[in-house]
C-alpha cells in the first residue's frame, strides 16, 4: 500500500510540444547520470528569459534582453554538467548551421542559442558532463511528440531536497505540461533540481525532498528551518531548476521576458524554498506566433505560472531512482509510495 506520507499529486497533463511550431530532442548519458535538453522550433521565435537564482549558469542571457539587437532565437538549451555543460549549445549551433538555420550578418547565418546549465556533477564521475556532440544529438532527436519525462536529458542527474546533504535528497527530473484557454496553447519544460522541497500547491505537502534522517518521510525543509533546525550551509552552486514555456502567441520581445517572470510563479508555488542562494533558477521564454487569437497577457502569465508548477511536479514523479555500482543512492518520489 502506497504511503500517505508521500501523496499521489494529479496535476496538469499535456506537454510543451502542444504549442505548434516547438520540438524536444534529449540526449542523455550511459556513463553517468547527466543529459541536456533542447527546445527546437521549427522557425525564428521571440524570446525572453528571466534569471532568480543567485548561482546561475548561462549563456546569451543578455542578449534576450529587450532593449538588445536580437529579436529571435533559434533553439533553447537546458543542460546538466554546471557550467561545463554550457558546450552543448557549441553543438546545437553546429546543427541548426548545417540546417541553413540562423541569424543573417552578411555572408553567413549566425545561430542564436541561449542556454541554462545545472549542477549534477555529484553523482558519478564528474569528469562526464554534456559537451558539443551531446548537444547535436539532442538537436538532431528534437520531435514534436510529447517529450520523455523523468530521468532523462537535463534532469537524469537531478536531485531535490539537499539542504541536509544528498544523503537525505530525492530524485529530481525533468517534466512538462501545457494548457489551452481561448485559442492559445502555453507549455512548461523544466528540468528541477532544488536545494528545496517539490511540494503540492494545492496541499503544500512535500511530493518529494528533504528526508527525516531515517529517510522515511519528508523533513519539511521550510517548515523545520522555521523551527530552528538549521543545516549546515551547502556548498556553493550545488542545484538550480531551470526551463522553458512556450506558446503560440505573438508576444514583442518586452511580453515574452514578462511570461519568462511570470513563469517563476511556478517555481514558488511547487518549490519551497526556491530562489535559494544556491540556486541559479533561470526560465526562458518563446513565441512562435502561430495562434490568430489575440493575447491576454494576464491570461498568458496565469497559464505560465500554472502549467510550470504542473511541469515540476511531473519532473518529481516521473523520476527513478539514480543507481550507482548497483546501490540505490538518490531514491525517488517511486521508491517511497512504495
Amino acid at each position: 500500500m502506497a504511503r500517505d506520507d508521500w501523496p499521489l499529486p494529479q496535476p496538469l497533463g499535456g506537454a510543451i510540444t502542444d504549442v505548434a511550431g516547438i520540438r524536444v530532442g534529449h540526449f542523455t548519458s550511459t556513463r553517468r547520470p547527466t543529459g541536456c535538453t533542447v527546445i527546437v522550433p521549427d522557425e525564428p521565435v521571440v524570446a525572453g528569459v528571466d534569471v532568480r537564482g543567485s548561482a546561475p549558469g548561462t549563456r546569451e542571457t543578455d542578449l534576450l534582453l529587450p532593449v538588445n539587437l536580437v529579436e529571435q532565437v533559434h533553439a533553447v538549451v537546458l543542460s546538466g554538467g554546471s557550467a561545463f555543460g554550457l558546450d552543448a549549445a557549441s553543438g546545437v549551433m553546429r546543427w541548426l548551421d548545417e540546417h541553413g538555420r540562423g541569424f543573417p550578418v552578411g555572408a553567413a547565418r549566425v545561430p542564436i542559442v541561449p542556454g541554462a546549465v545545472l549542477f549534477d556533477l555529484d553523482l558519478g564521475d564528474h569528469r562526464v558532463r554534456p559537451d558539443a556532440d551531446a548537444g547535436y544529438q539532442a538537436a538532431d532527436a528534437a520531435s514534436d511528440a510529447p517529450p520523455e519525462e523523468g530521468s532523462v536529458g537535463a534532469g537524469t542527474g537531478a536531485t531535490v531536497g539537499k539542504l541536509w546533504g544528498m544523503d537525505r535528497a530525492m530524485k529530481g527530473g525533468i517534466g512538462t505540461a501545457s494548457a489551452t484557454v481561448k485559442g492559445i496553447t502555453v507549455g512548461a519544460i523544466v528540468a528541477v533540481n532544488a536545494v528545496g522541497d517539490v511540494v503540492d500547491p494545492r496541499s503544500g505537502r512535500v511530493v518529494a525532498g528533504a528526508r527525516t534522517a531515517d529517510g522515511l518521510r519528508p523533513q519539511g525543509t521550510t517548515a523545520s528551518m522555521l523551527a530552528g533546525e538549521i543545516p549546515e550551509a551547502l556548498r556553493p552552486g550545488t542545484a538550480t531548476t531551470i526551463g522553458c514555456v512556450a506558446t503560440d502567441a505573438r508576444l514583442t520581445k518586452p511580453q515574452a521576458q514578462k511570461l519568462a517572470q511570470s513563469a517563476h510563479g511556478g517555481y514558488s508555488r511547487a518549490i519551497d524554498p526556491a530562489h535559494t542562494l544556491y540556486d541559479g533558477d533561470t526560465i526562458f521564454a518563446v513565441a512562435t506566433g502561430r495562434s490568430d487569437a489575440v493575447p491576454n497577457m494576464i491570461l498568458l502569465t496565469a497559464m505560465a505560472a500554472t502549467v510550470m508548477a504542473a511541469a515540476i511536479m511531473r519532473a518529481v514523479i516521473k523520476a527513478t531512482r539514480v543507481e550507482i555500482d548497483g546501490r540505490a543512492h538518490v531514491p525517488a518520489w517511486g521508491d517511497m509510495r512504495a
